[in-house]
């Protein structure tokens, strides 16, 4: 049998300075979470806010769908008795995620300027 032994290394730490390259400098990121009960009329939103976020030369992640929520339940069509008859319904809620990397005022304000459909919930995070 072979015994493992584990030794301890001590080091001492020196503080060096060191460039910042662009790519270590934790960029800014603008989260947006859209979300909608119709995938058709949600797809068209992510369209217009990309469409936006081009025209002003924007670094654009996504769309990134995440899965579709489906929340079901049943109700009893009989207001006393009749627990044979029900009815079932569902709701499906679509979601996409898309950043936008190191956006500018002008971006973000032709985002708040947009005009979005009904129906269609935009939650915005600055990451």
């Amino acid at each position: 049998m072979a015994v493992e032994t584990k030794e301890k290394k001590t080091t001492t730490r020196k503080t060096v300075a060191k460039k910042v390259t662009k790519k270590e400098v934790a960029a800014a990121k603008l989260r947006l979470t859209i979300s909608a009960f119709e995938s058709k009329i949600l797809d068209e939103s992510v369209k217009k806010i990309m469409d936006v976020a081009e025209k002003y030369n924007a670094t654009i992640v996504g769309p990134v769908p995440l899965p579709t929520k489906i929340k079901k339940w049943t109700v009893i069509r009989a207001s006393f008795v009749y627990k044979n008859s029900q009815e079932a319904f569902e709701r499906r809620t679509h979601k996409r995620i898309l950043d936008i990397i190191n956006p500018d005022a002008k971006i973000t304000e032709a985002l708040t300027n947009l005009s979005i459909p009904s129906g269609v919930e935009v939650e915005v995070k600055m990451l």
